[in-house]
Parts: C-alpha cells; sequence; structure tokens
C-alpha cells in the first residue's frame, strides 16, 4: 500500500494571525468579531501596547466607552506609560460620555506630555468644544508638541522682515533649549549669514547637517555659504548632490529652486519653478512668476520670460517690478546684450538708490523694510570697505530702528574697526537719540562714551557753541550727507578744545559758521572760494577769510589736507 502525501500546511496561530483576522472582519463592519480577534491577539501578545489600543478602539466604536478607557488606563499603568497618544482616545470617549471635566483632564495631560503631535489639529477642536460644553477657557499650560514652535514662528516672521538682530536673539535661545529643532537652527545660520556673521553662520550650518546629513535646508543653506566663502571645490560637489534631488514637498522644492536659481544653475532652477506653477496651492503666488521668470531668461528662454511677467502684472499691478524688466528686455533686445538678472523680487537697489534726495524725511517703506536690502547693509557693514561702510553708516541714520542701534553698537566694539567710522557710527547714534553710557574699542582696550554728549573733553557745551554748528549745517542745504555734518561738528569741537578755556567770544555766530564750512569743503577736496562761502552766510570775503584762518592756525586743517586725510574717499 502506497504512502499518502498531503499538502496541508500547518496553521500558525500567533499574535498576528488574529490581528489580520480582527483587521478582515472590520472591513466587513464585524465589530463582534474584530473585538474578539483583537482579545485573541493581546493574549498571544500581552505586552504588545498597539494590540491593546486596537481593542479600546473597537471597544469605543461599539459605543462601550467605559471599557475602553479601562483598557487605555491599563496601557498607561501596567505596559507603557509614554503612549501618550492614549490620553487623546481617553479624552474622547470622555466626551462621548458627556464627561467633559473628565475629557478636559485627559486631553490636557495628552498635549503636556505627547511630543509627536500626531492628534495636534484634532486635540485643538476638541478643546474648542469643550470650552463650549464648560463656559470657560481649557486650564493649559504648555503643548509640548509646539514647544519653541510660536517663538520659532516669530523668529521666522522677524527674518522675513528684515530684523535679523531680534531673530538671531530669539533664534539662539530656542536652539539653547531645544537641540534637536533644526529649522530654528538653519534659520539662526540665515540670521547669522544676514548680519555678515560668516564663520557664526557656517558653524550653525554644520551643526544641523551633524545631525541630519540629509536636511535638504542644511545642503542648500551650505551651498549659499560656501558660494560666498569662495570654497570651489567643496561647493562643486555639493553642487552636483543637489542636481539629482527631486523634492516631493512643496517647501523643499521652492527652497531648492531659489538656491539653484542663486547658485548659477538656472535649468535646474528653471524646471523646479515649472514644476511649483503647476501647484494650484502656490501658483497664484507673483513671486513665484518672477523667480520663474527670472530663471527662463537667464537659461535663454526670453518669449517666456516675457509671457511669465505679464502674468506676474496681472498678479501684482502695483509693485512695477514687472513692466521694469518687461522694458529691460526691450532694451537688452534692442541691444542684443543679455547680462542676468537676479531672482530677488523688487527693482535692483542700484534703481531704488537713483534719488536719494527723496530720502530726506527717510527711506520709503519698501526700502526700509526689505529684508534684502536690509541685509545688504549688515553684510557690508561687516565686509565692505572703508567708502562702502561710510555710506551704510549714513544710510542706516534713515532706517532708525532699534535694530540698527544694535547693530552700530556692535560695530563700536569691533577692535580692527577704523576709528573715523567709529566716530561717524557714535555720530549716528546721536542722532537716534541714544544716550550714553555705551562701551567702544578704542586704544586697545574698551571705554564708555556718552553718544549724546558733544565734546567730551569739554566740561560744558554752551549754546553759542551749538548755534554756529546748526547754522553751518544749515547753510550747506546737504541735510542727507552726515558725513559733512560729522566733519562740521569734529572741527568745531577740536577748536574748542584746544583753546578751552580761553575760547573767544561768539558774538559773530556767521564768520565761525563760514570757516567751518570753508575748511570742511576743502578737507573734502571741494573747490569754493571766500567769496563764495561769504555770499552763503551774508558776511564779507575778508571776514569769512579771517575766521577761517583763525581756525586753520588752532587745528592745522591746511597741513593735513595737504598730507591726504585718510577717511576722505
Amino acid at each position: 500500500m502506497e504512502d499518502i502525501q498531503t499538502n496541508v500546511l500547518p496553521l500558525s496561530m500567533d499574535a498576528n494571525f488574529f490581528f489580520e483576522r480582527a483587521v478582515s472582519s472590520l472591513d466587513r463592519n464585524r465589530y463582534d468579531k474584530a473585538l474578539k480577534y483583537f482579545r485573541k491577539a493581546v493574549e498571544y501578545e500581552p505586552g504588545n501596547p498597539v494590540n491593546h489600543c486596537n481593542m479600546a478602539g473597537i471597544l469605543s466604536e461599539m459605543g462601550d466607552y467605559e471599557a475602553s478607557n479601562a483598557v487605555l488606563s491599563a496601557i498607561l499603568r501596567d505596559i507603557d506609560p509614554s503612549m501618550t497618544e492614549c490620553y487623546f482616545y481617553m479624552a474622547n470617549n470622555y466626551a462621548n460620555m458627556e464627561q467633559f471635566e473628565a475629557a478636559e483632564e485627559a486631553l490636557i495631560t495628552y498635549l503636556e506630555e505627547d511630543e509627536s503631535g500626531q492628534f495636534l489639529a484634532e486635540a485643538e477642536e476638541m478643546m474648542d468644544l469643550l470650552q463650549y460644553e464648560l463656559h470657560r477657557p481649557t486650564k493649559l499650560k504648555s503643548i509640548k508638541a509646539r514647544e519653541g514652535m510660536v517663538e520659532h514662528d516669530l523668529a521666522r516672521e522677524l527674518l522675513e522682515e528684515g530684523k535679523f538682530i531680534q531673530a538671531v536673539k530669539l533664534l539662539e535661545g530656542i536652539v539653547a533649549e531645544y537641540p534637536d529643532f533644526l529649522a530654528a537652527r538653519n534659520n539662526l545660520a540665515l540670521g547669522y549669514y544676514y548680519l555678515g556673521l560668516f564663520p557664526e553662520a557656517l558653524d550653525t550650518i554644520h551643526e544641523v547637517l551633524e545631525q541630519d546629513a540629509g536636511n535638504l535646508h542644511g545642503l542648500c543653506n551650505l551651498a549659499v555659504f560656501l558660494q560666498r566663502e569662495g570654497n570651489v571645490e567643496a561647493l562643486d560637489k555639493l553642487r552636483e548632490l543637489l542636481r539629482i534631488v527631486v523634492p516631493f514637498h512643496q517647501e523643499h522644492l521652492f527652497k531648492l529652486a531659489t538656491t539653484m536659481g542663486i547658485l548659477g544653475e538656472h535649468e535646474a532652477a528653471y524646471m523646479h519653478f515649472r514644476r511649483l506653477l503647476k501647484d494650484p496651492e502656490v501658483n497664484g503666488d507673483p513671486t513665484l512668476y518672477h523667480y520663474a521668470a527670472v530663471a527662463a531668461y537667464n537659461t535663454g528662454r526670453c518669449s517666456v520670460a516675457k509671457a511669465l511677467w505679464r502674468q506676474l502684472k496681472k498678479l501684482d499691478p502695483d509693485s512695477g517690478i514687472s513692466s521694469f524688466y518687461l522694458n529691460r528686455m526691450d532694451d537688452y533686445e534692442l541691444h542684443g546684450q543679455y547680462p542676468p538678472i537676479s531672482y530677488h523680487y523688487n527693482l535692483p537697489f542700484e534703481e531704488q538708490l537713483k534719488y536719494p534726495e527723496k530720502w530726506e524725511n527717510g527711506l520709503p517703506p519698501d526700502i526700509r523694510e526689505n529684508p534684502l536690502i536690509r541685509s545688504s547693509f549688515f553684510w557690508a557693514l561687516r565686509h565692505g570697505d572703508h567708502h562702502t561702510k561710510l555710506q551704510v553708516i549714513q544710510t542706516l541714520r534713515l532706517i532708525a530702528d532699534p535694530e540698527v542701534e544694535e547693530a552700530l553698537l556692535a560695530f563700536l566694539l569691533i577692535p580692527e574697526e577704523d576709528v573715523y567710522l567709529k566716530d561717524m557710527a557714535v555720530f549716528v547714534l546721536r542722532s537716534l537719540g541714544v544716550k550714553g553710557p555705551v562701551p567702544i574699542w578704542k586704544d586697545g582696550g574698551t571705554t564708555m562714551i556718552d553718544p549724546s554728549k558733544i565734546g567730551a573733553n569739554l566740561p560744558v557745551w554752551r549754546s553759542e557753541w551749538q548755534a554756529v554748528i546748526d547754522l553751518a549745517v544749515k547753510r550747506i542745504g546737504k541735510v542727507s550727507d552726515l558725513q559733512l555734518q560729522h566733519d562740521i561738528e569734529t572741527l568745531w569741537v577740536d577748536f574748542l578744545t584746544r583753546l578751552y578755556p580761553d575760547i573767544p567770544a561768539m558774538a559773530h555766530i556767521e564768520g565761525w559758521a563760514a570757516a567751518l564750512d570753508y575748511l570742511t569743503a576743502k578737507m573734502h577736496r571741494k573747490s569754493i572760494t571766500y567769496e563764495e562761502i561769504a555770499k552763503r552766510y551774508g558776511i564779507s570775503a575778508s571776514t569769512a577769510s579771517k575766521y577761517a584762518r583763525r581756525v586753520d592756525q588752532v587745528c592745522n586743517v591746511k597741513e593735513k589736507v595737504n598730507r591726504t586725510i585718510p577717511f576722505v574717499q
């Protein structure tokens, strides 16, 4: 008799088997069978909290909220106290039983102990319901999943507004308290970069990548920093990596697109921007059309660029940006020259600086509050040449906000900075109403000064002395030329300090003011005669000459001019 072989396979009765049976029963809406199978799964794996949670979920679906909460309480008490989502499930059960006080207590525990925030949106909706039912606000102290988020959102807003010093201070605090908060660390690196603190920016971005080597925001920021540093070898390796990245998240795609544009990878930038334009969530953003138009132009797609700028004109007709670039395109095509265009969504800085006389009453908001322009000022204050720093210091007076004050106060403490530039910064701080004492690094050490005090070496400052300065500044008619005002004041203080206490009478204010005007003009290599100065102040040429000679005898102005004063540019 032959042996009969069968193909019957042994049935594995384990927790997974019953879990799959339970899910199958749920698909057929057989909750009673699903509960039975989940209970069997719990018997096979009593230490697995997920099985218990599934059983609690079925009990809740069946309306047995008390039994469901008993299971959830057992999970937290006996199996895994870290499963904070159980508190959210319990809050739902209590709310369904109309036990709103208990629901509130469970919900508060969830929000204050849960780190992941998986049910954060749902919890906030439930909080609104409980406030309505209890007729009072929920007694919530903090939301653990959002620790640092409110502050981080504020810091991001400050960065977007160009208030970099405030943003950096806030972000430094967030990073110190939450070291794993990489978004905050990324933005801190950007804040340092915008302020011209390049070593700090690089160190911070490397800290991000040490924790998460594939962090796209960190890699993009590093690429921009390496380009600024001129580290070609490292940048080329990173550029190759970024070329093959294809982000799926909208935020990552936008970051990569703008970064590739900054790096000069216009073809890649164009393809990324075109993807974004197909996204209905963002394709109404005017800036996106400008970025895509610039990428199209920089890759030789001029007709596409024009079409995108025309679309931008419909979306943002008041900005003037689309009209400016469309007109510039016509000029380029006329002359057959196509220089690269910046991706920044504003008129080129040189266009905005054409009419500085309009700024006598301060910079217009579109310049004063433009983050790009503000960052260029702070960067130039750290890394510009002498002449650029001088221009920036004068322009910062027109912005005149607390962040400017902080930037200038920090500038005073840089040991290697030129003394004349620091004197100009002090002059600007005085015009902003800053009073001392404030520290300044001078002559190899830190000393305290009072910016509001004119003539620090003089025990008094008389009104007639100030009247001479005021008249000279008024008659030169260049309120915007802060350097000229500073040099008039400095020369006058030098003259008075050298003679004190034997200072001559100030009976002829016009004569002294004319002397300061004439000699300061000579210091700035300007061609001017005594006759011209005399006419300006309503005095004779001989009187102007007499007072100018007296100041020159004391201060040796002409000798300094002949030796070429280093601060005159």
